[in-house]
């Protein structure tokens, strides 16, 4: 099988085919949203415009490349702890040191065969998990 295709059961049906994320939603409390922008320029990705209709409901959004990390407002807020985003990132170290260099926490964990990464806590407490292939480090 090829590799983002998944067989349906039926013969007649066409594969479907999966090409990666566009985005991920992280929730943040009302009236975070600076330290959002604070946290996510730190990493490296920029603000982008949200639509009109949905910049109503306030957030942000922020992009690297071809991630986008959506940081939307949930009234009820509770920091994902355990449940993250794994992001691939290339030249993890140098991501790490900008990381503490602003004082952000990082936690390694080389226990993830093939892979360098390590985890971190945004500004609300959500955890995040930043990586990188061994074989690209050489």
């Amino acid at each position: 099988m090829t590799e983002g295709i998944l067989a349906t059961d039926e013969p007649s049906s066409p594969p479907i085919r999966f090409d990666g994320l566009h985005h991920v939603q992280l929730a943040i409390p009302p009236g975070t949203e600076d330290a959002a922008r604070q946290f996510w320029g730190v990493v490296g990705l920029v603000e982008v415009e949200k639509p009109p209709v949905l910049a109503a409901r306030g957030g942000c959004w922020f992009r690297a490349g071809q991630l986008e990390v959506h940081c939307g407002i949930d009234p009820d807020f509770r920091a994902a702890t355990k449940a993250h985003p794994g992001i691939l990132v290339g030249n993890l170290r140098a991501l790490a040191a900008r990381i503490a260099d602003a004082g952000i926490g990082i936690e390694w964990d080389l226990s993830f065969p093939g892979y360098d990464r390590f985890y971190v806590a945004d500004p609300v407490g959500n955890r995040l998990e930043f990586m990188e292939p061994l074989a690209a480090q050489v």
